[in-house]
């Protein structure tokens, strides 16, 4: 029994520093999350050890996970989505595919080429696979801030971003799919699809009977309650019957509802019990995940590559496809800055890859060292790139 009440304990002092140190964070003007991190690192084993790993919490951290996902998907404008044309899209694919290549090579520079199919080789492509998440809130702050969220590049960033996480999440599947020793690569596609039809069809069916209900009950308790059903049941369902990771048939679930008329509602429930508990427990999971035991200096050398690739990874690869796009040289720049901040998709993504055995939990070092980097220098960049050429983000 004293286990069961062990438990209590443990949430209550991740819960209390978990946002002490988040508010900390938002107080330096720092990602929340980061703090939540950090506190999770100095509760854990590796610094004052008030906190262990158990089953429990892990259960807790992928259920924060799941709705961290639906969520995203929910906050997602589909319309906008579908309006952003071909630039969004060329710009996002190309802000995955350059990091995804980058971030699979600096691994192979420090520990060897591997060959294909191998451990190391799957270790490698999804260290290139965190690499490619885009977390835009800060540069969305940064830009409302100055007013040129709503030009052409601001929409532009805004838009890729989004499509950027969508692609992302499809890669992450597929390398989880390919991991898997059974898996056949036809079988691995043939999956990945089958569930994208089935989220199509069925998604389309279950839009239109909550629509129904929506308006027959609208803003009602019953409305986010049925959207959390919904949540849970597609991320079972991706995980159980295609062997897709349970977040992204949590992200096609927000993605469902997100155009349906209490899409905010839902979201601002499920931002309840995401900000009050499974979030914290979540990103503070992350730190006492985080291993500083095996950290040498050959560990902080990948780090700091790490994070010097994923800056500039997400610049070449947004900003010369900006180019091509006939977007002026400056404002290239901008697009390219604009789309390298990380967040909370690239520790949702390392998370997933620590649980499945893709990686080892010493390289969430990396991963938050990036996110602090990138958070820090992203708003200052843009500013000093927007103060030298202030006048041609026309809308």
């Amino acid at each position: 029994m004293e286990t069961v009440y062990g438990v209590f304990c443990d949430l209550a002092i991740i819960i209390v520093f978990a946002k002490f140190f988040g508010l900390l964070a938002r107080k330096l003007k720092a990602p929340q999350v980061v703090g939540e991190i950090i506190a999770g690192l100095l509760i854990g084993p590796s610094v004052l050890g008030l906190v262990q790993q158990t089953d429990f919490l892990v259960q807790m951290a992928e259920i924060g996970v799941v709705l961290l996902m639906f969520s995203a998907g929910l906050e997602t404008n589909l319309k906008d989505l579908l309006k952003t044309g071909p630039l969004a899209l060329a710009i996002a694919c190309a802000g995955v595919f350059v990091p995804l290549v980058c971030g699979t090579f600096l691994y192979m520079g420090f520990y060897g080429t591997a060959p294909w199919g191998s451990d190391k080789f799957y270790t490698a492509v999804f260290i290139g696979v965190i690499l490619t998440a885009t977390s835009v809130s800060i540069t969305v702050e940064t830009l409302k801030e100055m007013g040129k969220l709503k030009g052409k590049i601001g929409t532009t960033i805004l838009s890729a971003a989004i499509i950027d996480d969508v692609i992302g999440i499809i890669v992450l599947t597929f390398v989880i799919g390919f991991k898997n020793p059974d898996s056949k690569p036809g079988e691995v596609v043939l999956n990945t699809i089958l569930f994208f039809v089935f989220a199509i069809v069925v998604g389309y069916i279950i839009y239109k009977i909550f629509k129904k209900v929506d308006n027959r009950y609208p803003h009602t308790r019953r409305i986010p309650i049925i959207g959390l059903a919904l949540c849970f049941s597609f991320a079972f369902i991706a995980e159980r019957y295609f062997g897709i990771a349970d977040i992204t048939g949590a992200y096609v679930a927000g993605i469902i509802l997100c155009s349906s008329r209490d899409s905010e509602y839902i979201a601002e429930k499920m931002d309840i019990n995401s900000y009050m508990l499974f979030g914290p427990v979540f990103f503070a999971s992350i730190g006492l995940k985080t291993s500083l035991n095996n950290v040498d200096a050959s560990l902080l050398l990948f780090a700091v590559g790490f994070v010097l690739v994923g800056l500039a990874s997400k610049i070449i690869g947004c900003g010369l496809m900006a180019k091509i796009c006939r977007f002026r040289s400056k404002d290239c720049l901008k697009i390219g800055v604009g789309m390298m901040t990380r967040g909370e998709v690239a520790l949702i993504v390392a998370q997933k890859g620590l649980s499945v055995g893709m990686i080892a939990p010493e390289y969430f070092t990396a991963v938050i060292l990036l996110i602090i980097v990138s958070s820090i220098c992203t708003p200052i960049i843009l500013k000093f790139l927007y103060a030298k050429d202030p006048e041609c983000d026309a809308a």
